[in-house]
């Protein structure tokens, strides 16, 4: 792609997302709703002004790595370990009843198959792909709404974190059923192993960055110091232990998010992310979707796909809240917010159309379970927290 083109589309994409972004918060809708729905207007889907690149997914998914940063930067410690092991709970129910949901929709549409059997294997896959959050856009709006920090918004992050961990580990069993060659262990143990490094390493650096401050206080060095961290750990998290990027960046947040700065770091990172990359994300999401590209006896499946994955997450996570003594409208704020879809869906169902899992046709349930979650849950959530906000 020439590099005019380039300057082209980001023109289009930042102007396009900040005009939708403001429209929709006229309409009482959250901004991130505004700038998905410039992704369709301006993408495929209607005007085709802009089409996916390489260069726009590379640009999105630095979005969405700041974003990331700098939830772990809002993260308030003390409400994340009062809610560890219990977002614990609630992400491996958000994990497992998306997955038999899948499964079941999948064998009930197409016929029952017997464990064992390619049927079976691809309705487990199908199962797989729903059970990983897109955790960027909920963040994005609980921090737009102000409730980010609350024990709600805290236990809806750090389900969402855990839940993608669990997701990938769960996908590399189900793909060690096709592929002898893959190993489920070793990625277990790669993730383990890559808790106690960033618990080791994190202190370390979290004692360093405390000196750093204190002899330089409130100077330009200390974000740079901070956007360099960042894109560090991602880069470790998924070259080295085969962890989505975006976990590794959010340890990076919480790592700094202690210092006295973390609110001048977190600053500046809102700056970059808001000017450019955070729209690049919400707009290629939209960009992605092209309608005409439906096959039409996947229409049934594709809506029953879409109402399966986002009502087993309320279902799995809600019912698991309540257990833990949540309130009933904080276990809807709870299987709501863990309802949206994004990257790791994707990549999941990426995976299995390279390894001849399941055909293109499936790409378009997800494409369309993503968008409608993405912009389904702002507003869900704009509307559960007007009706009973979270005092914490």
């Amino acid at each position: 792609m020439e590099t005019y083109m380039i300057l082209r589309d980001l023109a289009i994409i930042i102007l396009s997302a900040k005009f939708m972004a403001i429209l929709a918060k006229k309409c009482k809708a959250p901004g991130v709703v505004g700038e998905i729905l410039a992704g369709l207007i301006v993408g495929p889907c209607l005007l085709n002004l802009v089409a996916p690149s390489d260069f726009i997914n590379q640009m999105a998914e630095i979005g969405v790595i700041l974003i990331m940063f700098s939830a772990g930067l809002e993260t308030n410690l003390k409400e994340l370990k009062k809610s560890g092991l219990i977002a614990l709970v609630i992400a491996c129910a958000g994990v497992l009843v998306p997955l038999i949901g899948g499964a079941v929709l999948y064998m009930s549409i197409y016929g029952f198959a017997a464990p064992g059997t390619d049927e079976f294997f691809e309705g487990l896959f199908i199962g797989s792909i729903m059970t990983a959050t897109s955790v960027g856009i909920t963040v994005e709006a609980l921090r737009e709404l102000g409730f980010l920090k609350g024990r709600v918004g805290q236990t809806i992050l750090s389900a969402a974190i855990i839940d993608d961990v669990i997701g990938i580990i769960v996908l590399t069993f189900v793909l060690g059923m096709k592929d002898p060659e893959s190993d489920p262990m070793l990625t277990i143990g790669k993730t383990l192993l890559f808790l106690v490094v960033s618990l080791v390493g994190g202190y370390i650096i979290y004692r360093i960055m405390k000196v750093v401050d204190a002899r330089y206080p409130h100077t330009r060095r200390i974000p740079i110091i901070g956007f360099g961290l960042c894109f560090i750990m991602a880069y470790i998290a998924e070259k080295y232990f085969g962890i989505a990027d975006i976990t590794g960046a959010y340890v990076a947040g919480i790592v700094l998010c202690n210092i006295r700065d973390a609110e001048y770091i977190d600053r500046k990172v809102t700056v970059n992310s808001y000017m450019m990359f955070a729209p690049v994300f919400f707009v290629a999401i939209g960009l992605k979707t092209d309608f005409s590209a439906i096959d039409t006896s996947k229409i049934v499946f594709a809506i029953g796909f879409v109402i399966v994955a986002m009502i087993s997450k309320v279902i799995g996570c809600g019912l698991v809240a309540k257990a833990c003594k949540f309130k009933w409208m904080d276990c809807l704020k709870i299987g709501v917010g863990m309802m949206t879809r994004g990257e790791v869906a994707l990549i999941i169902t990426n995976k299995g159309l390279n390894m001849g899992i399941i055909d293109s046709s499936y790409f378009t349930a997800v494409i369309l379970l993503i968008i409608v979650s993405s912009i389904s849950v702002p507003i869900l959530l704009k509307l559960l927290y007007a009706k009973a906000p979270d005092p914490a």
